[in-house]
């Protein structure tokens, strides 16, 4: 009986070499709760890396994506814009308020939301006199959305935009990091992110006031007092120490992380774009993506990407499809959709590949293998 090959994983998280002592530290110091050293130290280092004003640490980006829409008052019945092709926690936090998500298609260049079909879904609601009260960009598998026209658009009509910078921690457009663009920027530590606390994800803006509610919120909104006593519903929100002590390791090597998996997105790109029918999203001008995932389109009058991605798991190799948009989505079918194709495409004919910073040279020539193998 052959021997089964080691599994190569869509993204599996990479330790830096300080994590365990960190935690370790944090342990024999009895900070274990969600507050703590490494709580304010990865706090202040995050706002150092994006250049912001203020960062609170919470268990997920979910989390962060919800305190957002709180600190801008988003109510029952209140329109939110969001893009369309994202993972579902970009979404869900707007029903947690029973306000209704309007979800707009993306654009070809960059896969995020589209700022075209954007304002014809501001016009439309304006019209019924429903304003929307904040739009969610997505920066989608790293790559950076067109912030200059989203911010002219959030301008021209005074509606805040919510940054989810989840899968970009590193991307920036012309030196100015995602997640600093908007009012609020998230981010998010999950296990198979750039970086990760194993479970976690962060609430940034230059409001420090806002910054200092979110922290308030998450702390189960308790009021100042001898007793417990609270004025607000609050919300058991808050990193742990523990884990912050993980990203305080994993923040000291980000930077070649970001590098690591741009290398495996050069080599996927150096070695398949010849065949005809494979694409890659390149990034525009003056934008640097961290390439979180690396991903393709396939023409499938050429190949399936569905078959593809069996035949890699066949091989032992984890792929993925891109995000099914929101608006193809069971629970989220019933809301409107602005735009046409662009992200119903992207979910049919593409796939994520393995972008772990933690795969070696055997690992990417094996996956190379496999996909010419397969097509």
């Amino acid at each position: 009986m052959s021997k089964e090959l080691d599994k190569i994983w869509l993204s599996s998280p990479h330790m830096g070499g300080n994590e365990k002592k960190y935690v370790l530290d944090a342990i024999e110091s009895n900070w274990v709760s969600p507050l703590g050293p490494y709580v304010v130290k990865m706090e202040s280092e995050l706002a150092k890396y994006i250049k912001c004003n203020d960062v609170a640490l919470l268990n997920s980006g979910t989390a962060a994506i919800h305190l957002a829409l709180k600190l801008l008052e988003v109510a029952q019945g209140d329109i939110v814009l969001c893009q369309s092709m994202t993972f579902s926690a970009s979404a869900n936090p707007i029903l947690y308020e029973k306000a209704i998500p309007v979800f707009i298609d993306s654009e070809e260049e960059t896969w995020n939301i589209c700022p075209l079909a954007a304002e014809v879904a501001i016009k439309k609601y304006i019209s019924l006199n429903k304003k929307p009260k904040a739009i969610i960009v997505v920066h989608l598998y790293g790559m950076p959305a067109k912030m200059a026209e989203l911010t002219k658009l959030s301008n021209k009509y005074e509606i805040p935009i919510i940054e989810d910078a989840a899968e970009a921690l590193g991307s920036n457009i012309n030196n100015k990091m995602c997640g600093s663009f908007s009012e609020f920027g998230i981010l998010s530590f999950n296990g198979n992110k750039i970086i990760t606390t194993s479970g976690g994800g962060a609430l940034l803006s230059n409001n420090v006031l806002a910054i200092q509610k979110a922290r308030f919120l998450a702390s189960q909104a308790k009021d100042p007092a001898p007793h417990y006593e609270h004025s607000a519903i609050g919300y058991n929100y808050r990193l742990s120490n523990i884990s912050a002590a993980i990203g305080v390791g994993q923040l000291e090597v980000l930077n070649n992380r970001v590098l690591a998996r741009r290398a495996n997105f050069d080599f996927y790109k150096d070695n398949l774009s010849s065949i005809e029918g494979i694409k890659f999203n390149m990034e525009p001008e003056g934008f640097y993506s961290n390439r979180w995932l690396s991903c393709i389109t396939l023409d499938s009058n050429k190949f399936s990407p569905d078959q593809l991605r069996l035949g890699l798991e066949k091989q032992n190799i984890e792929s993925r499809p891109l995000w099914k948009p929101m608006h193809l989505q069971p629970i989220f079918r019933e809301f409107d959709f602005i735009g046409g194709s662009v992200s119903e495409n992207l979910f049919n004919n593409g796939l994520c590949l393995p972008s772990g910073s933690n795969l070696n040279n055997i690992d990417r020539e094996r996956v190379l293998k496999t996909i010419k193998s397969l097509l």
